[in-house]
């Protein structure tokens, strides 16, 4: 959730206690509860000076389900995705992801750059967007050379069991090591 302040003050919900902003976030998603209720009930457990307003309320109940809605969007796009490509290579799959989320990225850096006419982006902003593409990246990388090591470790492994079995049939040397070479993909 975006760490929104008012006239460079942290507002009355980001300052609650942790446990009482825990309970008002479950509170909020649970949606059994009006909001009066859940003001009544979360204003019970803080000092009169740490009450929540009712307007408060209302904008962090707002801006959480903004985000909600947001992630829930990100969630149905990334299942029809996943159910679009569960047969593919789990490489694939992984790059089509990462491709995603550096375009996300992007789109962010740029938004942020058109927002501020007049002033410069947040450096650390930059920095943490440029480091999360740096890990995608390198996620990437990593999925992809073990994806290779299990095909690699499952295709020696067949190609042995291939050859106990071929040589228990009775197949020549010859015939036993051309199916080897198939199953290792030599030529």
């Amino acid at each position: 959730m975006a760490d929104r302040r008012t006239r460079g003050r942290p507002s009355k919900v980001e300052k609650l206690p942790d446990n009482i902003k825990q309970a008002l976030d479950k509170l909020l998603r649970d949606g059994s509860r009006t909001q009066q209720e859940i003001l009544d009930h979360i204003n019970k457990l803080l000092p009169e000076d740490d009450q929540l307003s009712r307007s408060g309320l209302n904008r962090y109940s707002t801006r959480m389900e903004s985000v909600g809605a947001k992630l829930r969007e990100t969630r149905e796009i990334a299942n029809a995705w996943m159910a679009r490509f569960g047969d593919e290579p789990t490489s694939d799959v992984m790059q089509l992801v990462t491709e995603m989320m550096q375009g996300v990225l992007f789109k962010i850096s740029l938004k942020a750059a058109e927002a501020a006419d007049d002033e410069l982006i947040d450096p650390e902003e930059m920095k943490d967007i440029a480091l999360a593409i740096q890990r995608l990246s390198r996620a990437a990388e990593m999925n992809a050379k073990r994806e290779q090591q299990i095909r690699k470790a499952f295709a020696d492994q067949a190609a042995t069991e291939t050859e106990k079995v071929a040589k228990e049939a009775g197949l020549s040397a010859e015939a036993v090591q051309t199916i080897k070479n198939k199953i290792l993909g030599i030529a």
